[in-house]
């Protein structure tokens, strides 16, 4: 090839900011699926007179995001033939395709079929959840270290930006446009979002070499900086999900109205999620994943023991429980991207998308198992002694990180 030939082909990749913007319109559009099924959909449900159980019943649903690492190596298979081009942009139109014509069939089918809406709603999730393998695979092999935190960055604050139009406009839509119309639109938007990834320009990106091994879940697994990110995963979630599924709740028997509680959650908490998201790439570009997932986490205790000093003082002023909130979500949203920044970094180029779902799920698996114990646990201790132990159990995981931090980085 001759300099003016190489000059051209390097013209005509994307640049960072191109590869985070296409991988913002998917995360934001894997987020809006997501905000119809956990927000709207519960709502239009339970005015339509729906029960309690039958709405839960919408859980299912998200299995497909909790054991997707079981189908990751044939997605990275297909995705990474050897010493051909990757196939990312035919993963993510493919389940663009299957995601919008679960909508539209949704919006035919209507609300009052809830078994059909959910077998829909749970193929959509299991093709929204196959679309992520493909692109974090895509994610980890195109940017580079430095700008990975604005990879995160794009994930965080394209997930919160995504919830708020499934679980915000999409209300607004079926108010005053009705259910079939609010689908359809659903449908358009997911189009025009997954686009911005699909038509784009590919980015700087190693090609798979002929002999390397195929992708798959023993690979990974063998590999000491997965088994690494996995221990860092579960510490991190330990630390820094477990009081979530406490503070609703709270905010509800601390005397908030519901409608303060509905702006908190959406409007206040997607601009401290983006705030946070943006924070955390800036942050991470500039000292490192591994310093600002430490210093989040810290912040985290923090923030967790005001919850408890709230509850335990009966400091329950709408400005001291909003904050800490709004704080809450901020502090989450940069040690997402701290965290996922730096486990970039322990993926394997050869089956990115297979490593990193395994990082995913071991997260999403965590989180539950902490979300139930402390609904569990909540009645009969209450909310001072549940947020004084996940508190404790922040500052425990804030000494844990930097030696797991040091034994992964050996490792990788």
């Amino acid at each position: 090839m001759s300099v003016a030939e190489a000059a051209g082909a390097s013209r005509r990749l994307a640049s960072p900011a191109e590869v985070v913007a296409g991988l913002a319109g998917v995360y934001m559009a894997q987020s809006v699926v997501g905000g119809v099924t956990f927000q709207g959909l519960p709502a239009v449900l339970r005015q339509d007179g729906a029960s309690l159980s039958e709405i839960g019943m919408l859980l299912v649903t998200v299995a497909p995001w909790s054991f997707k690492f079981l189908w990751s190596p044939w997605v990275e298979r297909y995705r990474l033939p050897p010493g051909r081009p990757h196939r990312s942009r035919r993963v993510v139109a493919a389940g663009g395709v299957v995601v919008m014509a679960m909508m539209v069939g949704a919006g035919l089918a209507g609300p009052g079929a809830l078994g059909l809406l959910m077998t829909l709603l749970t193929l959509a999730a299991f093709a929204t959840a196959t679309v992520d393998i493909a692109c974090d695979g895509y994610a980890v092999e195109t940017l580079s270290e430095r700008h990975r935190g604005w990879g995160n960055a794009a994930q965080v604050a394209g997930a919160y930006a995504g919830t708020a139009i499934g679980g915000g406009l999409f209300l607004v839509l079926v108010d005053h446009l009705g259910w079939a119309f609010a689908c359809f639109a659903m449908a358009a938007t997911l189009a025009a979002l997954c686009a911005l990834f699909v038509l784009g320009r590919d980015g700087p990106r190693p090609t798979r070499a002929p002999d390397a091994e195929r992708p798959n879940l023993g690979a990974a697994l063998r590999r000491r900086e997965v088994r690494y990110g996995l221990l860092l995963v579960t510490i991190y979630v330990v630390g820094q999900k477990w009081a979530m599924v406490l503070i609703g709740p709270y905010l509800v028997d601390a005397g908030l109205g519901l409608s303060w509680i509905g702006v908190v959650n959406g409007l206040g908490g997607m601009s401290a999620g983006v705030v946070g998201a943006v924070l955390g790439g800036g942050l991470v570009r500039r000292f490192g994943g591994g310093a600002v997932a430490i210093s989040s986490m810290g912040l985290q205790a923090a923030v967790t023991l005001g919850f408890a000093a709230s509850a335990a003082y009966g400091l329950h002023a709408p400005w001291i429980v909003t904050g800490l909130a709004l704080l809450n979500a901020v502090v989450m949203a940069v040690g997402f991207v701290a965290l996922y920044a730096r486990l970039m970094g322990y993926a394997s180029l050869d089956q990115a998308g297979v490593d990193f779902t395994l990082f995913q799920c071991a997260d999403a698996i965590a989180s539950v198992v902490g979300w139930l114990g402390a609904s569990a646990f909540g009645d009969a201790l209450g909310y001072a002694w549940c947020f004084g132990l996940t508190g404790a159990v922040a500052v425990a995981a804030t000494c844990a990180l930097a030696p797991a931090f040091r034994r992964a980085d050996a490792a990788a």
